[in-house]
């Protein structure tokens, strides 16, 4: 064995105990997004704020609060509700997030962020490890791509932590699908590390799989925040008709945010990274032609990535049609994501073309 060769499997090597390493702090901080969720259902923050603002109501109220004085000391009196919203329209607003407003819960959440930041930096080593050992973008095969795939997804949801937005109720679920994602590529898409198929000898292997990457990862976010919103606008329809959810129901669906807010979230971020999907496929077509000799070939990769632009730019029409905002809107962009996955799980392992690129 050469020296090169040496390295290489040395490398090799250390990615995958820095990604087993990354699952079994992903796991931890699993345990910790449990506890937060836990020590929240006990707070009546939640509660409490949705009696006073009148969550269920078709339209929700401020709360004016009148003080009198009494021997000098300010007396409050019980707050009186009044309509604010228009007619036909919801006002309501944020849960208090996974942790219920309670100390305890907040300790577990951040406690869970930090070990989602760790497990982020560990599993970044292994995808930079695994590029090391092969010499090469480590996206070859689906193996590498499942691992740079669930890298950058927590990436983006730790990006939009660090810019001070309000999605750390999505931690839970991001961290259950990604132990899920990197379980699947560890059991069965493993393949050892090797050299590419030529014509994948491209500098555009770092400009048209790193880019669908990233779509993938933003595109996963935002169908996480649009499955919620499907099921938190449900909540708020039943309040609204005077049903009373289950205690579970109600517990973890009061804590979320609005499905307002829900809504554009998703919106934003489809939205922010479609035009980088649609350069994906421009990217892919002008690789094509230089690997061969022709820009479209109706190859089910190509097909099945056309077949998600257009779903997804349905979903940007229909969402900016108010005909159809809200649930149908929200069914178009599941519909559009689980596009996506079967281009990357459906298309790889079951059909052959000349992306058939899986290793398994």
């Amino acid at each position: 064995m050469t020296l090169a060769a040496a390295t290489n499997e040395n490398f090799a090597h250390i990615s995958n105990v820095l990604v087993y390493s990354s699952m079994a702090v992903y796991t931890l901080a699993f345990f910790a997004h449990i506890a937060e969720w836990v020590f929240g259902s006990r707070s009546k923050v939640g509660r409490t704020a949705a009696a006073l603002t009148g969550a269920g109501s078709a339209a929700a109220p401020s709360v004016t609060v009148r003080v009198k004085q009494a021997g000098g000391t300010a007396v409050l009196d019980t707050p009186k509700v009044i309509t604010r919203s228009a007619t036909g329209t919801r006002d309501v607003p944020d849960g208090p997030g996974a942790a219920g407003g309670t100390e305890r819960g907040d300790l577990y959440g951040r406690i869970a962020v930090s070990l989602t930041v760790l497990a982020f930096l560990i599993e970044a080593g292994g995808v930079v490890a695994r590029a090391m050992s092969v010499q090469r973008a480590p996206w070859g095969n689906m193996y590498e791509f499942s691992l740079t795939f669930s890298t950058v997804a927590v990436g983006a949801y730790l990006g939009f932590l660090l810019a001070r937005k309000n999605v750390r109720w999505m931690g839970l679920l991001l961290v259950t699908t990604v132990l899920l994602d990197l379980g699947i590529a560890t059991t069965w898409l493993y393949t050892d590390s090797d050299q590419l198929v030529p014509a994948l000898h491209s500098y555009w292997l770092w400009i048209h799989v790193s880019t669908a990457i990233l779509c993938g990862a933003v595109f996963y976010l935002g169908a996480v925040g649009t499955l919620l919103y499907l099921f938190r606008d449900s909540y708020e329809n039943k309040l609204a008709r005077g049903v009373r959810p289950g205690s579970f129901a109600a517990s973890v669906l009061e804590r979320l945010p609005s499905a307002a807010s829900l809504d554009k979230f998703s919106y934003r971020v489809n939205a922010a990274v479609f035009p980088l999907w649609t350069f994906t496929i421009i990217a892919g077509a002008i690789w094509a032609g230089d690997a061969w000799g022709r820009y479209w070939g109706w190859d089910p990769k190509e097909v099945w990535s056309f077949i998600t632009w257009v779903a997804y730019a349905c979903y940007l029409h229909a969402r900016a049609t108010a005909g159809w905002k809200g649930r149908k809107a929200a069914t178009l962009a599941l519909i559009a994501f689980g596009c996506w996955l079967f281009n990357y799980y459906g298309v790889n392992i079951f059909v052959t073309g000349k992306h058939s690129y899986a290793g398994v």
